[in-house]
């Protein structure tokens, strides 16, 4: 499958898992729970207060050597959105990916898709942990803050 193919099949609406697809076209689900949602959500709200001159993205489909990735959060300038903003899945990765850790999530996992991300031009990558713990990744590794919203907090409470 390709990822417009997912996007239109109606047995795949409405589903309570996250979809994304690996590098042979199959298709990958995982579970999300509440607290993942909403760490998702204060994620993406304080995005958007802090870098106004951009857009958030939920569940944002990334187009990678690997399949089709999806990025809880991510940030993207008005000037790389007006690129990508007709496409089924970003071409380009938006500037700043988020993962938010589930449990099913391994750190191999984490790990190869943020470098996916940057395979695609993130320049940067966060994570959060199930208690709201933020890490920052740019290429060339952690980071204490962001370099792009440097007054987004190290924690994120619900």
């Amino acid at each position: 499958m390709n990822w417009q193919e997912v996007c239109e099949h109606p047995s795949l609406k409405d589903l309570p898992f996250k979809i994304e697809l690996n590098e042979y076209g199959q298709v990958v689900m995982s579970p999300v729970k509440v607290y993942h949602s909403a760490f998702q959500g204060e994620i993406e709200h304080l995005l958007r207060s802090l870098l106004p001159n951009g857009k958030t993205l939920p569940e944002c489909a990334i187009a990678t050597p690997a399949g089709t990735k999806v990025t809880d959060v991510a940030w993207v300038s008005l000037e790389r959105f007006q690129m990508i903003r007709e496409e089924d899945e970003c071409s380009i990765a938006p500037e700043i990916c988020v993962e938010v850790i589930s449990s099913s999530n391994s750190k191999r996992e984490i790990r190869e898709k943020m470098e996916l991300y940057f395979s695609r031009g993130a320049l940067e990558c966060w994570t959060c942990d199930e208690h709201g713990n933020m890490s920052f990744h740019s290429r060339e590794g952690q980071l204490e803050q962001s370099a792009i919203a440097p007054d987004f907090p190290a924690r994120v409470d619900l």
